[in-house]
């Protein structure tokens, strides 16, 4: 059924949108390539300082008494709520894994007093956390790996319940959806921690739910209509898939928001990538996927039902 009983013929600016993909994709890339990512500390290294003021701070005027102390390099956001400050520190490369991990406790010392030195409300120290080198570098290896399996599962699982063809416009779809969301983050210098990974593989899941929804109407239509094109019964099964397609996307983007705007800084990454991660996955589901199956010659012959001899024909 067509949103607000009209048709709208997708298929027909396929083209334009395929074209305005392949820009977007081509630009990600070429960001990726020169800028790279704002990797946080969970992939670089470095210290990770939680303080909580009893009364409401400034930013500007923690960054001002680290300067003060010697800390230039040091970076720090609010966490959560005005009186919650995040910082992070690079790590010292002239130290050792372990000289850093020794020198911690200290470092929260010389922290907290050049912070009470320059206010006069009561600092309390929540949190202290190192992430060596060879850790940041396991957990980058890890998460890449994670994308790559998480993609060919989906792939092998598209070609067993439909057809090859859906399974490589499947997985286009889905590096589209990723790449895109990457060159993002690195166009913008949106910082990419552990919690970005874990939404980038929430995006993986979600826009495969929404093109495997696409994909089954197709399928079902290219089996019981006698008669359409491809490019109609394409086109049909959008506008059929529509109202649910634009109903999960903005019941999804509702709770997204509410973590973005609600849910305090440690989640913030997580919460813009998901958000651009819906966005992305809704069109490439309407877009990407369909058009590429019509780029490759979809046919009622990929999708015909085997049929058991004497069975009686049920096409209209």
């Amino acid at each position: 059924m067509a949103v607000f009983g009209r048709q709208f013929d997708f298929m027909s600016k396929g083209r334009f949108f395929g074209i305005a993909s392949i820009i977007a994709v081509v630009i990600s890339i070429g960001s990726l390539a020169i800028n790279s990512l704002q990797l946080g500390l969970d992939f670089t290294a470095g210290s990770l300082v939680e303080v909580g003021y009893s009364q409401p701070v400034a930013i500007g005027d923690v960054s001002a008494a680290l300067r003060e102390a010697g800390y230039e390099e040091a970076q720090v956001v609010a966490f959560g709520s005005d009186q919650d400050v995040l910082i992070r520190l690079p790590v010292d490369d002239t130290l050792s894994d372990t000289e850093m991990a020794s020198q911690l406790v200290n470092l929260g010392d010389d922290i907290l007093a050049a912070l009470r030195s320059t206010s006069d409300s009561a600092i309390t120290l929540h949190r202290l956390e190192f992430v060596g080198p060879r850790v940041g570098e396991e957990l980058a290896e890890s998460g890449g790996m994670g994308l790559l399996v998480a993609l060919g599962i989906v792939m092998m699982y598209v070609a067993v319940r439909f057809q090859s063809k859906f399974a490589v416009a499947a997985v286009v779809a889905l590096m589209h959806d990723v790449i895109i969301t990457l060159g993002i983050f690195s166009l913008f210098k949106l910082q990419f921690d552990l919690t970005v990974l874990a939404a980038l593989l929430a995006i993986i899941g979600y826009s495969i739910n929404d093109t495997i929804v696409v994909f089954d109407r197709i399928r079902e239509n290219f089996r019981i209509m006698r008669k359409g094109t491809p490019y109609e019964l394409i086109n049909l099964s959008l506008n059929q898939t529509l109202s649910r397609t634009i109903i999960t996307a903005m019941t999804t983007l509702l709770v997204v928001f509410a973590m973005l705007f609600a849910g305090g800084e440690s989640i913030k990454g997580f919460a813009i990538a998901l958000a651009l991660g819906v966005v992305i996955g809704t069109y490439s589901s309407v877009y990407t996927a369909s058009n590429l199956l019509l780029k490759m010659n979809v046919s009622k012959e990929d999708l015909m039902a085997p049929v058991k001899e004497g069975a009686p024909d049920s096409m209209p």
